[in-house]
C-alpha cells in the first residue's frame, strides 16, 4: 500500500470534515487521476509512490496550462480556481529542484555521456540521464531547454 496515497485519502477526510471545499474537490480529482492510471492498463496495478508523484506533476502541470489559458482568455476567476488547485497539488510534490541544480544535473549528465560538441544530436543521450534525477521535481520543459542550452543549440 503506498503511504502518499493513504495520507491523500486521510487529508481528504480532514478537508471534508473542515469543509474545504478548494482542497477537498482539488484530492477527490487527483485520487480519481490515481485510480484511473491504477486501472488503465491490460491488468489493475497498485502504482508506487514514485508513480504517483509522476500523476501529481502531470495534474499540477495541467493546472499550470490551464491557469495560463484562462488568463489568456480574460477569466480571472477560473485560472484563480486552477491556481488554488495548484497550490492544494504543489504541496504533495517533491521539494522542486532550483535552475542552478537543474543545471548542475545537466552538466553532470553532459559529461557522463560525453555529449560535449555533439549539438543536438545527443539531446535525447543527454534527457535519458536527466530525466530519472528530476523526475517530479522539475518541469519537464525547463530541463529540456537547460540541455538545449548546455549543448548549443
Amino acid at each position: 500500500m503506498s503511504a502518499l496515497k493513504d495520507r491523500l485519502r486521510s487529508d481528504l477526510t480532514a478537508a471534508m470534515k473542515s469543509r474545504d471545499e478548494v482542497r477537498s474537490s482539488t484530492l477527490r480529482m487527483l485520487l480519481t487521476a490515481i485510480t484511473n492510471a491504477e486501472v488503465a492498463g491490460k491488468e489493475q496495478v497498485e502504482l508506487s509512490d514514485d508513480q504517483i508523484v509522476g500523476v501529481l506533476s502531470t495534474e499540477a502541470k495541467k493546472r499550470r496550462e490551464a491557469a495560463t489559458a484562462f488568463d489568456d482568455a480574460g477569466r480571472a476567476e477560473m485560472a484563480d480556481k486552477e491556481r488554488a488547485e495548484l497550490e492544494v497539488l504543489v504541496g504533495y510534490l517533491p521539494e522542486q529542484l532550483g535552475a542552478d541544480e537543474i543545471s548542475d544535473i545537466v552538466r553532470a549528465a553532459v559529461e557522463q555521456t560525453g555529449a560535449a560538441g555533439e549539438g543536438m544530436r545527443a539531446m535525447g543521450k543527454v534527457m535519458g540521464v536527466v530525466q530519472p534525477q528530476v523526475k517530479g521535481r522539475a518541469d519537464g520543459a525547463a530541463v529540456a531547454a537547460e540541455v538545449r542550452r548546455q549543448l548549443g543549440a
